[in-house]
């Protein structure tokens, strides 16, 4: 079995590849719970490749960073001029997806109105585009993500039971880096060979210091802030071997128990971010929480994480 980028040999790993090793052969759906910058997607894209499907195409969509308005042409397609600003006739991810797999990540964000149409493609493997009334028949595994907790939605009746029974045939629970600590100098060697590959430099290793350092750091971005840190410190790095001095910032923001100005002056976006970042990581990476302690909704918190992308953001979006 072919597992790209799963790295990892602790227990909850090698739970994690137990279950891809025992849905993929198979033609279920599949839904993956797990916090942000888990690795969803890439567990996704293991029960694709090592399927019957893999010769077909693995489509991903995250519902959460397609405008409610537009989600349903970005899944089902549209015609000429079926609302304003459809100039031509679009296909959709569900025909781009046909014969293969369809991985619909922050599938708690679909919007309700939206929910029974995708319940029907579910059940009947067939829809009509915005604007057309002819049916499209789709042959399409669905494989989705989520870092909220659906049943909890379901109970709030925010989320339709029947889809999420549909979507929930075979469970995968991605754990937060925290609770497997133990895996980290093989993800961070890994990181290492790919970034320097990517960005042309020669980084052979990562000193012990900062290994253990960052065994005592609570990870709120998973393995995403994991990967997003090295790839930083490999492309300025020009010693080959990255030590603490390459992660100044990282371990200056650890240490920092609470939220404290800099002491020079910066401008009111850093402190937003300096803030953002402390309630994630006060809020052990639950995006849901975050998102509730700072009084918005899930998609503004992951817009203001993109905005915030590459200026050292713990998280960004799966």
């Amino acid at each position: 079995m072919i597992l790209k980028n799963l790295i990892g040999s602790s227990k909850s790993i090698r739970r994690v590849i137990e279950d891809i090793s025992m849905v993929c052969p198979l033609d279920c759906a599949v839904l993956i719970q797990g916090e942000t910058g888990t690795g969803k997607e890439v567990v996704a894209r293991a029960i694709h490749e090592n399927g019957p499907r893999s010769h077909k195409p693995f489509v991903a969509l995250n519902c959460a960073a397609i405008p409610s308005a537009l989600l349903e042409s970005e899944l089902f397609g549209h015609e000429k001029g079926a609302f304003t600003g459809a100039v031509a006739q679009t296909m959709g991810r569900f025909h781009a997806a046909h014969g293969g797999t369809l991985f619909l990540d922050e599938i708690g964000d679909m919007p309700l109105e939206l929910q029974p149409k995708l319940l029907r493609v579910l059940q009947e493997q067939q829809f009509e585009r915005i604007g057309s009334n002819r049916t499209t028949h789709v042959d399409v595994r669905i494989v989705a993500a989520t870092n909220v907790h659906l049943q909890q939605m379901v109970s709030d009746r925010t989320f339709r039971p029947d889809l999420y029974y549909r979507l929930n045939v075979f469970n995968i629970h991605m754990p937060p880096l925290r609770e497997h600590k133990e895996d980290i100098p093989d993800l961070v060697q890994s990181l290492l060979n790919e970034m320097s590959t990517k960005h042309g430099r020669k980084v052979a290793t990562v000193s012990e210091a900062v290994l253990n350092q960052f065994k005592n750091y609570s990870w709120p971005g998973n393995v995403r802030e994991l990967e997003n840190m090295v790839e930083r410190a490999v492309a300025l790095n020009t010693s080959g071997m990255l030590t603490a001095a390459d992660f100044t910032e990282f371990l200056t923001r650890k240490e920092k128990s609470s939220v404290r100005f800099p002491g020079e002056l910066v401008s009111l976006e850093e402190i937003e971010r300096l803030y953002i970042s402390h309630v994630i990581d006060r809020c052990n990476g639950n995006m849901s929480r975050a998102a509730e302690v700072l009084q918005i909704d899930r998609r503004t918190l992951y817009r203001m994480m993109d905005r915030f992308s590459g200026k050292a953001a713990p998280v960004s979006s799966d």
